[in-house]
């Protein structure tokens, strides 16, 4: 198997980040959010990961003095399963924690238990839950956090 790059975002992988974005979620963020987010959010650090010259995934989080949130993760549907979403993660993990980031915390849908077991796996633990956190069915966040 190629080795995975995990590489910063550049404004130029904008459409394809929107292409995986509106594949994996039911309330995407439009275009206009991830190039408000590489351009001009300065707390905003955004990996895209490739895999055979195709950009695969991403992850984007916001670093605001030790602590990092993880906005949002995603990987083409048909690349998943393949430990790319980890790999990636890892990645997301080692740059907050270089960049001085003691903390890093992110919500997940309650529901969904595939994304929670990565978090569990990689030291996040639970931290509480937002309630009617997500707009298109009103479903709970669970707030996970980890110590980088």
């Amino acid at each position: 198997m190629d080795e995975l790059n995990v590489r910063l975002m550049t404004v130029a992988d904008v459409e394809k980040v929107y292409e995986i974005e509106a594949n994996s979620f039911t309330v995407p963020w439009t275009k206009e959010s991830f190039f408000n987010e590489v351009n001009k959010n300065h707390f905003a650090i955004y990996h895209v990961a490739e895999w055979q010259g195709q950009l695969v995934g991403y992850c984007g989080m916001w670093l605001v003095l030790d602590e990092s949130q993880i906005t949002n993760i995603a990987i083409l549907p048909e690349y998943r399963g393949k430990g790319f979403g980890e790999r990636l993660f890892v990645c997301v993990m080692n740059a907050a924690k270089k960049r001085g980031a003691s903390l890093m915390t992110l919500e997940v849908r309650v529901s969904n238990e595939s994304a929670q077991n990565l978090y569990k796996k990689l030291g996040f633990q639970p931290g509480g839950i937002r309630k009617n956190y997500y707009s298109d069915n009103q479903e709970d966040a669970l707030v996970m956090w980890v110590r980088l």
